[in-house]
């Protein structure tokens, strides 16, 4: 009997996309902070666990880089949703600004490491770790527009994470590429689930 180990990127990537949607509508000033219990509730359950599931789904694939970004974000997720929690008031915003600088940093070689997959996966870490950069600058400076200026970042990142979740899915169960995700002739990939690389053809 064959066994077809699943694919678990769309699951993580859409928890990743969902949750960060939510928070980025807050942060471009589309609602208000009295809306943070919704991104509190989703950041624990579908962003911080079901991601970390994802990741542990990852190992058995012998996939590294899936996991360590599944991992990570959903880390981030329960880091974050503690700390609005418990902690929001006892901390300097320059702290925060360190706290988001970091994820940044970790968000920019995880982004080196995409180039030789899908571009559609370039894009969502690209934009990632600029949505990073520009809220870690609105924290240290302050400047309003900054803040919003990363919450539209941060949708931008989370409509591309969410087109590439529904990539993987729908292409692995029709068995084409439905949704192209940019993989070109030359591109050598390498296996990270989270570059449509065990389904998705050449688009």
């Amino acid at each position: 009997m064959n066994f077809k180990t699943p694919n678990p990127a769309s699951l993580g990537l859409a928890g990743f996309a969902l949750t960060t949607w939510l928070l980025s509508m807050i942060n471009a000033g589309w609602f208000t902070g009295d809306s943070m219990g919704m991104v509190l509730a989703v950041a624990f359950a579908y962003g911080g666990t079901a991601q970390a599931l994802a990741g542990l789904m990852e190992i058995p694939r012998g996939n590294t880089f899936g996991a360590t970004a599944f991992l990570s974000y959903g880390a981030f997720w329960w880091s974050l949703a503690l700390f609005v929690l418990f902690l929001h008031d006892k901390v300097p915003a320059a702290f925060i600004g360190w706290y988001l600088f970091l994820w940044g940093v970790f968000t920019l070689y995880m982004w080196v490491a995409t180039w030789r997959s899908a571009r559609a996966l370039q894009l969502v870490f690209f934009v990632l770790w600029i949505t990073f950069f520009v809220l870690a600058a609105s924290e240290w400076t302050g400047l309003v527009w900054l803040h919003h200026a990363g919450g539209y970042c941060g949708l931008i990142t989370a409509a591309l994470a969410f087109y590439l979740s529904a990539a993987e899915i729908i292409n692995e169960v029709h068995g084409r590429s439905v949704l192209p995700v940019g993989t070109s002739d030359t591109a050598i990939l390498v296996q990270v689930s989270l570059g449509s690389t065990d389904n998705l053809q050449q688009s």
